[in-house]
């Protein structure tokens, strides 16, 4: 028998993005974002409200996304947390942020994965907004790679956050095959 929970806007798990700027002086900044996420083939969407991280995507026009991974939980977390108007979040996670050869903002090496982003659009402001990005470069370790030279998401140790449980939890196993799965059926 299922029990009614009523309206609950935290339940499923979301994933976690590092996105990383540059302000208008050149300083590094980072944030962890859990609403995010693919919005067409070749755009991310970020929802975020003001931050400085926010301030810095609309005079910067460029920003970078990785996939938050379970061996940089610590940092992720950190990312979430502390605020880039009050510490250098770059200084105090003490990761390596390098300029992107691709858009005006830093990759930090540390991640595996990196989407280098242009903004296409941006509904909202520096006070709230939601991002949409162009991903024009995507730059990854060898060691996340498969035999043919595509992405292995099993072997980036992604993380997701947990909302309702205010955790997080590695992405996991494959279960099934996506278009494969359902064929009996038919």
């Amino acid at each position: 028998m299922k029990k009614s929970l009523g309206s609950i806007g935290e339940l499923f798990p979301q994933s976690v993005f590092i996105v990383a700027t540059y302000d208008e002086q050149g300083v590094p900044n980072a944030m962890n974002v859990a609403w995010a996420g693919a919005c067409a083939r070749r755009e991310v969407a970020l929802n975020i409200g003001s931050h400085k991280t926010t301030q810095n995507i609309v005079a910067k026009g460029a920003f970078t996304v990785s996939p938050a991974t379970a061996d940089l939980v610590v940092e992720s977390d950190y990312f979430g947390w502390a605020t880039g108007s009050k510490v250098n979040k770059a200084e105090g996670s003490k990761l390596t942020f390098v300029k992107s050869e691709n858009v005006d903002a830093p990759v930090i090496e540390e991640y595996p994965l990196t989407m280098e982003c242009v903004v296409k659009e941006v509904q909202g402001d520096e006070n709230g907004a939601r991002v949409i990005g162009e991903i024009v470069n995507v730059l990854a370790d060898e060691e996340v790679l498969d035999a043919n030279g595509v992405v292995d998401f099993g072997k980036i140790g992604a993380i997701v956050y947990d909302s309702s449980r205010r955790v997080y939890r590695q992405v996991g196993d494959v279960v099934a095959g996506a278009w494969d799965a359902g064929k009996p059926l038919m």
